[in-house]
């Protein structure tokens, strides 16, 4: 409890008595009264010495203390909303340690009436079979809630078993163990044998670079779990029941060697193990019939043990069912995410992982950071890979096609006066100074042969193609659609802001249409300036040109679906439809929210950012002059932007279309097909959705001059969509009007 007072009672070690029936909570005041005395007596208290004082006030004739706390809230309630007093000397230190103590909410160690300090629970009784099952039970449940991203104070360290396992801290193996007292034989083998081995397997594993009992070796508890599993082959007990057993030591026995080599490069092994922890997972499942729960052994008390600044929470439960489904969750994820070792080429990495990543429901924390780990470890990429290499075959899947620049040969080169031997030398330094790229670019222009191209016959303006920039650039605007399309997914944006926000990620696409066109452009005319090309070379363009071509495809679809849906919502803005919050946010404007959303941009100079007047602008259906009026060019302007709308829907579905029917090889999907394919076909459900959306709103317009009299809209939320990214809305006719 000591955790909860201030320093200074801690330095005198003066400790407070439980809350009796009747007696009331210390009160600031009490506090202050209680920290004084305590610096007063600190010097003459001896290192060992407790006092415990009654809960009372302490009243010294030298002390003059005045309770504000009617002043206090008279002088908070004058403050606006969201205004801020600061004092530089009251710190965060003073301001936690006037927090009331013995108040529930506060004070791990507040204890109600009759109620004892510590659960009187027996760590050492002798356990039922069916009892170790329910035990190994409820360990899974809390240890799927960790998993979950509950920390462990509420999970796993709620377990006296797994408490007294790790504290006092054991040395050695041999000392993490139920009893302490040092005896040869403690005999009840299900507990100490079986039970330690099954709790001991949840520590030695390394999660998410967190170790527990890290100084025991991974074998050490592999023969722990062998011996439980011999002890319980040779124990009489029911069939059932024993066949459960050891199903959970067996399944705990191959999560752990799962676990131990997570970073295993033979990816056939790596899924085969990953398989068979899978099929373990339904059988718990169908053994958790024999179970029988051991009541008390689980308890948010063990929190008062922790050393812990947060004030106390609720233990987590979640029922085995639940548990079951995230476990097998892990599972079939954990063995699905080497395919990743299989792929060839950057742009099949990057697929994978977004689309893997992207899945619903979405990976556990650990098979993230799984796949994270594959994708980069120890400065390689995929175990082999280098970074310039990745960077390198990037550049040529790109804009560099069997050029010279990405030449390996160039790095035996050892002459400073060959050209190769400097273009070795500048390579290597765009590797670690991207930003240079421009520079760069002109500077290697002496060393190799480029041409540029001319732009009309009547100027001849020379045009470079400034590789290095022209793929620094194409991932920033790729990087920038991202962006914007994550504010959709994660519901940031307000209702009245889809039009314009869906205008913005129709530029961005747009500006990287334009700029894959350059690169293509410059790609085929080197194409055909070459001559005996060898066959290496031809594979080089071929995957250039084919890559190119994909991407040009996507980036079109998404500017076109991206139109069509800025277009629809401009149109059921003009109208009072979209729903609305009921009233005004304090510190909120049109203009506020504009720059927030273009702060993640701010810092780039091209491409250039849209002012607010421009995106207001782009997404009004009526020009400014013309709103209140009751002219027919209103209408015409609302009918005309939905036909707009309808037009790039059924052009964005075609190309969405044209896109799922290319071959994993084209499309870089060689590794992931189904889930890539998955994700495609949920976009083209969406522009079919988006289709029927407008063809319901001109429905609606042409019966009334005001669509909120004929139409009700939805606007589903993450999860509910058909693809998050694209966020359609649901528009149905009311009855009277059907």
């Amino acid at each position: 409890m000591e955790g909860n007072i201030p320093n200074s009672l801690a330095r005198g070690k003066l400790r407070l008595a439980p809350l009796r029936s009747g007696e009331q909570p210390l009160t600031g005041a009490d506090v202050v009264q209680l920290h004084m005395a305590a610096n007063q007596g600190a010097d003459n208290t001896e290192p060992n010495e407790k006092a415990t004082l009654p809960i009372r006030r302490v009243m010294d004739r030298n002390i003059n203390v005045k309770d504000i706390s009617t002043d206090f809230r008279v002088a908070a309630s004058a403050l606006d909303t969201g205004q801020l007093v600061k004092d530089p000397y009251f710190t965060l230190f003073e301001a936690v340690g006037a927090l009331e103590i013995m108040d529930p909410k506060m004070d791990s160690g507040f204890l109600k009436e009759g109620e004892s300090l510590e659960d009187e629970f027996k760590v050492m009784r002798e356990l039922l079979p069916e009892e170790v099952v329910g035990l190994m039970d409820q360990m899974l449940c809390h240890e799927m809630a960790w998993h979950m991203g509950h920390p462990l104070s509420t999970s796993i360290f709620t377990s006296y078993h797994i408490d007294r396992l790790l504290w006092p801290e054991p040395k050695k193996l041999e000392d993490a163990r139920f009893d302490r007292s040092g005896g040869a034989d403690p005999g009840n083998g299900m507990l100490h044998i079986v039970l330690r081995a099954y709790c001991e397997e949840d520590f030695v594993s390394n999660l998410y670079n967190r170790t527990l009992l890290d100084h025991v070796k991974t074998i050490n508890i592999q023969d722990l779990l062998a011996g439980a599993i011999r002890f319980t082959q040779q124990y009489s007990m029911d069939r059932n029941i024993k066949q459960a057993i050891m199903t959970r030591l067996t399944f705990r026995q191959r999560l752990l060697h799962a676990v131990a080599s997570d970073l295993n490069p033979d990816k056939d092994a790596q899924i085969q193990c990953w398989k068979h922890c899978l099929e373990l997972v339904d059988e718990l499942f169908e053994s958790h019939r024999v179970e029988m729960t051991v009541h008390g052994a689980f308890s948010i008390k063990i929190q008062r043990t922790l050393a812990s600044s947060v004030p106390p929470r609720p233990m987590v439960e979640i029922s085995f069912i639940d548990a079951h489904v995230f476990l097998r969750g892990i599972c079939r994820d954990a063995s699905e995410v080497y395919r990743v070792l299989g792929c060839q080429g950057s742009s099949s990495i990057l697929n994978f992982t977004y689309v893997f990543q992207s899945r619903k429901p979405e990976p556990s924390i650990y098979v993230r950071c799984l796949l994270q780990s594959l994708i980069f470890h120890d400065m390689k990429v995929l175990g082999s890979i280098t970074i310039a290499k990745l960077i390198f075959d990037d550049l040529e899947e790109l804009v560099l096609p069997a050029d010279i620049l990405l030449d390996p040969a160039n790095g035996n080169v050892e002459a400073p006066h060959d050209p190769r031997f400097q273009i070795a030398k500048e390579m290597q330094g765009f590797v670690l100074r991207v930003g240079d790229a421009e520079n760069l670019d002109v500077d290697l222009r002496k060393y190799t042969s480029e041409k540029p191209l001319t732009e009309g016959e009547a100027t001849s303006t020379e045009i470079w193609s400034f590789p290095l920039s022209s793929w620094a650039y194409y991932y920033k605007l790729r990087q920038m659609e991202w962006i914007v399309q994550l504010g959709f997914e994660l519901n940031i944006y307000q209702n009245d802001e889809l039009s314009g926000m869906y205008w913005y990620l129709s530029q961005l696409a747009g500006a990287r249409s334009q700029h894959l066109e350059r690169m293509q452009n410059f790609a085929n005319g080197r194409f055909r300036q070459s001559k005996r090309l060898s066959a290496s070379q031809m594979r080089s363009f071929r995957r250039c040109l084919t890559f190119l071509d994909v991407a040009l495809l996507e980036t079109s679809a998404t500017q076109w679906f991206a139109i069509a849906l800025s277009k629809l919502y401009a149109a059921l803005s003009h109208f009072p439809l979209l729903p609305r919050r009921p009233e005004p946010l304090p510190y909120n404007s049109s203009e506020l929210r504009h720059a927030l959303r273009m702060k993640p941009f701010m810092q780039l100079s091209i491409p250039e950012l849209p002012s607010y007047d421009e995106l207001a602008a782009a997404t009004l259906v009526v020009l400014p002059n013309e709103v209140g009026t009751e002219g027919q060019g209103i209408e015409e302007r609302v009918s005309s932007t939905l036909d707009i709308a309808d037009e790039a829907a059924k052009v964005a579905r075609k190309e969405w279309e044209a896109v799922s029917k290319l071959d994993p090889e084209t499309a870089r999907y060689s590794n992931c097909g189904e889930w890539w394919l998955g994700s495609v076909k949920n976009i083209i459900r969406a522009c079919i959705a988006c289709s029927i959306a407008i063809a319901t709103t001109k429905k609606g317009f042409q019966h009334a001059k005001s669509l909120s009299d004929v139409l009700t809209i939805e606007l589903p939320e993450a999860g509910q969509r058909y693809h998050d990214f694209w966020v359609v809305p649901k528009l149905s006719t009311r009855r009277q009007h059907r």
